[in-house]
């Protein structure tokens, strides 16, 4: 069994009024209602896939499944204490009819040993209460292996066992095993319901501002962020540096590439980190080149964003959005970091 933190998509569990009624969950309201349907209605699917952007709600909404299947004291039907022992200990992931599989890190690779570990332990009968509970995290991650290994296990799971999948996307997964699962496409809530959540917990306004806006409405992410100065720091520094080669001539840009894609300055964790922050401004001047009123990611840089968009063409904005996403695919490809680095700067255009 694998533990890690739970997601910050939650409140205080065991409250009052509708943060109660929803789990404890912050937004995605349809989707509570739906497992506490198939719940009152003694009609739980077998396997269910949770999907949406990282720090949505994903996990934490996968355990308050499990808690809702194996509360001792719950309040209603479909509604857990949060507060008994069960709850307690499937919130600390320490539950003993619950299992948590994932890749060792994020980004990682999940892999055959891992489910074929874990199908051994589902033909038990639960140990301690109704339902056994496998929960596979970030499921996108599996090998192929590991992917057919988990469809034999959701064509053979017993009646008292309940798979939980998450993923960023349905369509990361192999079909069958997608046909196989309740799928929940969980969604951003509003900015300004985020912004809320992060001024509740301490973030000043200007700050819960920004925030809001670079998580994409995804308050776990937001909360993260909130406490990790590092990853803030490591963003601006991305963007000033991008802002800075747009007017730079070709030689510079050789130059960067070189010094980004040094093995001894920049993991390749640490580059797709840039690739991302690089994609998310050039998709909000894809934004506001064809006139969305969708908010900006980088409020902070609206400025050189309006400026950019009133400058590029649709056709160019949406071609500098594909070779961003295009870059980020080609180093999970482990294609020469170096060359598709040199490449991408080579098609920005010059402010």
């Amino acid at each position: 069994m694998t533990t890690s933190r739970p997601d910050n998509n939650s409140r205080d569990f065991a409250g009052t009024g509708t943060i109660q009624d929803n789990w404890g969950m912050l937004g995605n309201e349809w989707a509570v209602e739906m497992l506490k349907q198939h719940l009152t209605h003694d009609s739980v699917r077998h396997a269910y896939l949770f999907s949406g952007p990282p720090g949505l709600g994903r996990r934490t909404l996968a355990l308050r499944l499990a808690q809702a299947l194996n509360c001792l004291q719950p309040l209603a039907p479909g509604q857990p204490c949060g507060s008994c022992k069960t709850c307690q200990q499937i919130e600390r992931m320490q539950y003993p009819d619950l299992a948590v599989i994932q890749a060792e890190k994020e980004g990682g690779t999940l892999k055959v040993d891992q489910i074929r570990f874990i199908r051994q332990s589902l033909v038990l009968k639960p140990y301690q209460g109704s339902y056994r509970v496998a929960l596979f995290l970030r499921f996108q991650e599996a090998n192929a292996n590991a992917a057919n290994a988990l469809l034999k296990t959701l064509e053979e799971a017993p009646a008292y066992v309940v798979l939980v999948l998450t993923a960023d996307t349905p369509e990361q997964l192999l079909p069958t095993i997608v046909s196989r699962c309740e799928v929940l496409r969980l969604r951003p809530l509003p900015v300004v319901t985020v912004e809320g959540y992060l001024q509740e917990h301490g973030a000043d306004p200007n700050n819960a501002h920004l925030l809001a806006h670079i998580s994409g409405g995804r308050p776990g992410y937001a909360l993260r962020l909130m406490q990790d100065k590092e990853a803030l720091d490591f963003r601006a520094q991305r963007l000033e540096e991008l802002q800075g080669l747009l007017h730079s001539n070709r030689r510079r840009r050789f130059a960067y590439a070189e010094k980004l894609t040094d093995r001894k300055n920049e993991a390749k964790e640490r580059l797709r980190e840039t690739l991302m922050v690089w994609l998310s401004f050039w998709r909000d001047i894809l934004l506001r080149r064809s006139g969305a009123q969708t908010p900006l990611t980088n409020v902070d840089c609206a400025e050189g964003i309006e400026a950019l968009a009133g400058k590029l063409s649709l056709a160019e904005a949406r071609a500098l959005v594909a070779a961003a996403d295009g870059a980020i695919d080609q180093l999970e490809r482990n294609v020469n970091p170096r060359l598709q680095v040199e490449v991408l700067l080579l098609d920005w255009p010059h402010g």
